[in-house]
């Protein structure tokens, strides 16, 4: 009986080793830097690092912007503010008398026009 037990002992002792030799190699290549998930991984963490740098310079250029829309802002309200001064002040202007239109008769030139002529109907 000592012997069957030390056999199946042996047995499940080898099945045990060869169970970790495969969970070893399977776990080597999944951990792979350039085939395996490690080399996702890499990949990725090289992606977070490039879009984070992306992002800093996306909200740099936005504070920016809106640094500078906010000043055209107020700089339109303030020439609006001064148009409206002006617009306030042409009412209290007197109205002045349209000016007269200009017929579209043809112009006489107020200087003779010379042309040339040749003497003697040359040829």
């Amino acid at each position: 009986m000592d012997l069957v037990a030390d056999i199946l002992l042996v047995a499940g002792a080898l099945g045990a080793g060869f169970y970790c030799f495969v969970l070893g190699r399977r776990l080597k290549r999944f951990n792979d830097l350039e085939k395996g998930v490690g080399g996702a991984v890499a990949v990725l963490s090289a992606q977070v690092d490039d879009l984070t740098r992306t992002l800093e310079a996306a909200q740099k250029t936005a504070a920016e912007s809106a640094e500078a829309l906010s000043d055209t802002t107020q700089r339109a309200a303030e020439i609006a503010r001064r148009l409206e001064l002006q617009m306030a002040a042409l009412h209290d202007v007197p109205k002045t008398k349209e000016p007269e239109k200009v017929s579209s008769a043809p112009v006489e030139p107020s200087e003779p026009i010379f042309t040339r002529r040749t003497v003697g109907g040359g040829k």
